[in-house]
């Protein structure tokens, strides 16, 4: 191989030495004399320089190549070493390397080796630190290796950095980093990739590389940029296939530090502090420093097989929360529990590298790992790792945490802990936390609270009986929550209790849970029509399984009336309600008076109507007269609603209630003597078609309705 085909131009590169070239240089820095040397002909397919310098020495080659080096030089002079200024200082050391190379490229890794001695022992001559001298040969490198042909030269140019790299891997690293980020940071600088590539791929330093540039990420005190810097590096080099093999030993520190550093910079991107300036790479940028986080996330997961972890991560829009300030620990979660289902592998060392985070003073870290702790918490191998004991005290204490934050991922925790049948044996250390958190004024809280009573009551021998009574004056509140999603999980909680406690008993429901029924049926009814699709379905749910335990055979109604505008369903199950009530009737029309004044136009006219048809159902005697005065003073107030079909409603409602008070009004021994005459008296309230039907299965099934 000629010699010109390592050079940068035509006429050689300003530093094209040889070792000898380079041993000459040294000793006339020192005062010597420099020795005679000459390059020998240099055939089409080799490089073989001949030294003539007295004392040299020859290293030979696999390939029967030989390298020359310098052998004896002159102690460096006393006192601090002045480096004169040189016009070969990066460029000659860059040349000398890619000519080593190419002396030792049959000798495979042992022959780079051997280039990374033959180099210490050319620059340490000089007089100066060898970790200086790396520096400024892997700028050089960096330099020449785009100008240097693609196979040979470019593979052996690569070899040299990895060989540096296995004993000067810091050193390596931070030469590199400074390059890693152009001044515009619009786009990754080509060369730098290239040789984060070849270092990736050597197995003798990629490990070691890694190391560094996990302590160059770990560094908190560090600048963002040289942190971006050491990101985009890390993606570089996990990309590589085979590389994350070399994480083997620190995977759960590399993995926490790329979540933790998503985190970080959500808040940072918050702050009031940040400049407000929106620049192409700073977002919506594929190399702005939270992308580039999460490509090497990507990259870590998916090399060692966890490609099921980035899909979930993608359906489930986990990647979007992550870099979200405000939904960053959701994403956490959700990154914990695709990792439980398809990366158990890596639970028991990320398990134990969390717990020391979790009393981590750095807000960030923190919280991070209390949202990891929690989603693995869901693996009952990994949950087994702490005793039950040690488990609770912790999750306990975070409910007293002033945070709010932090008594939700408490409240989530115990969530998954109820679903570990073989973690949890008392069910009574669970409970206070839990009720206690329905009164809280944070949404997530309460949700959270309501979902780990749920998953409570899937156990078996579930304290059904013990939750009615607690519950009954929690839930129904809750049902009428302003948050769509307490409302949601509040009406499911209560199917699951009616399901669990339906069981075992022939004859229905009886005790706390029948009395905590009866009062949430009429929210349940209205709530059919609630705006919040999952609210709306939820209600549906529960109350189906309301009528199976009751055995009222309303099922087909309910659902009627949850999809379609049908009064005659409604009319049927009024009437249910007030045969199989008839004690409870001054309170199901109390608890739809309620309603009359909700801020939700669907609510007040559905509130009107079920009013009308449950005072059409209710015989004279069963209401007072100051009940039935306070119903028709709230549906004339509503005659000024702003809503038409509310005032419709609402008027058709107002002459049922006057017809009831004038039946009342009757000699009660008239009455008794044909009680039935005055009910048959009164007509069926006709209302108007309703213009607010937000659920139907046109939209859901493309089929039409009835009729």
């Amino acid at each position: 191989m000629a010699l010109g085909a390592w050079g940068r131009a035509q006429g050689g590169p300003v530093g094209a030495l040889t070792l000898t070239a380079l041993a000459e240089g040294i000793q006339a820095d020192q005062g010597q004399t420099p020795g005679r040397s000459s390059l020998g002909p240099q055939p089409e397919h080799g490089l073989e320089p001949e030294v003539e310098a007295e004392g040299a020495a020859a290293i030979p080659t696999a390939g029967s190549e030989a390298c020359s080096l310098p052998g004896r030089q002159e102690p460096a002079p006393e006192g601090p070493y002045q480096d004169p200024q040189s016009p070969w200082e990066e460029g000659a050391l860059a040349d000398l390397a890619v000519y080593t190379a190419a002396c030792l490229e049959e000798a495979g890794f042992a022959g780079t080796q051997a280039t990374a001695l033959t180099l210490s022992s050319a620059l340490e001559a000089r007089g100066k630190r060898l970790e200086d001298q790396v520096y400024a040969l892997v700028r050089g490198l960096r330099t020449q290796v785009p100008s240097l042909a693609e196979g040979r030269p470019r593979r052996a140019a690569l070899r040299v950095l990895s060989a540096l790299a296995l004993d000067h891997a810091r050193e390596v690293v931070c030469a590199l980093l400074p390059s890693s980020l152009p001044p515009d940071r619009c786009s990754y600088p080509q060369p730098t990739a290239e040789l984060w590539r070849s270092l990736s791929r050597n197995q003798h330093v990629n490990g070691q590389v890694l190391v560094q540039l996990l302590w160059a990420l770990k560094d908190e005190a560090r600048p963002e940029l040289e942190a971006l810097a050491a990101t985009r590096a890390l993606g570089e080099m996990l990309a590589v296939s085979g590389c994350v093999g070399a994480t083997r030993g620190f995977y759960p520190q590399l993995l926490l530090v790329l979540v933790t550093q998503l985190h970080r910079l959500a808040r940072r991107g918050h702050s009031p502090d940040t400049p407000k300036v929106r620049a192409p790479w700073r977002r919506g940028s594929p190399h702005s420093h939270a992308s580039c986080a999460v490509e090497a996330l990507k990259a870590l997961l998916t090399g060692d097989g966890g490609r099921m972890v980035v899909t979930c991560m993608e359906q489930a829009g986990g990647w979007r929360r992550l870099v979200g300030v405000h939904s960053h620990l959701e994403g956490v979660l959700l990154l914990a529990r695709a990792m439980v289902a398809y990366a158990d592998h890596h639970l028991r060392g990320l398990f134990g590298s969390l717990l020391p985070r979790l009393r981590s003073p750095d807000d960030t870290q923190r919280l991070t790992a209390m949202a990891f702790f929690t989603g693995l918490l869901q693996s009952r191998p990994t949950a087994r790792l702490l005793r039950e004991e040690v488990l609770l005290e912790r999750l306990r204490a975070w409910q007293g945490d002033p945070e709010p934050t932090v008594r939700w991922l408490g409240l989530l925790g115990l969530g998954h802990l109820a679903l570990n049948r073989g973690k949890v044996r008392h069910v009574s250390k669970l409970l206070p936390a839990l009720l206690g958190a329905l009164g809280e004024g944070d949404g997530r809280l309460v949700d959270a609270a309501l979902g780990a009573l749920r998953r409570l009551l899937l156990r078996p021998r579930a304290p059904v009986r013990l939750l009615s009574a607690e519950l009954g004056p929690r839930l129904p509140r809750l049902l009428d929550d302003a948050r769509d999603s307490v409302r949601a999980s509040a009406a499911g909680l209560l199917g699951t209790l009616v399901r669990r406690g339906q069981g075992g008993l022939p004859v229905g429901l009886r005790g706390p849970l029948r009395k905590l029924v009866l009062q949430s049926l009429i929210p349940l009814l209205l709530r059919l029509q609630d705006p919040s699709r999952d609210a709306a379905e939820s209600s549906e749910w529960t109350l189906a399984r309301c009528d199976q335990a009751l055995r009222w055979g309303l099922l087909e109604d309910v659902v009627t009336v949850a999809h379609y505008d049908s009064p005659e369903a409604l009319s049927r199950i009024c009437r249910c309600l007030v045969q199989q009530c008839p004690s409870h009737i001054p309170s199901f029309l109390s608890q739809t008076q309620g309603y009359l004044r909700s801020p939700q136009d669907p609510l007040r006219r559905a509130a009107a109507v079920l009013l009308g048809f449950l005072v059409h159902h209710t015989s004279p005697g069963r209401v007072s007269q100051d009940l039935l005065d306070s119903l028709f003073q709230e549906l004339g107030q509503l005659q000024s609603d702003p809503e038409p079909a509310v005032v419709a409603a609402a008027h058709v409602s107002a002459q049922q209630v006057a017809l009831l008070a004038r039946a009342q009004a009757r000699p009660r021994r008239l009455r008794q003597l044909r009680p039935g005459l005055w009910h048959h008296t009164r007509p069926l309230p006709v209302y108007a078609n309703s213009p607010f039907q937000p659920r139907s299965f046109i939209g859901r099934w493309g089929c039409l309705g009835p009729g």
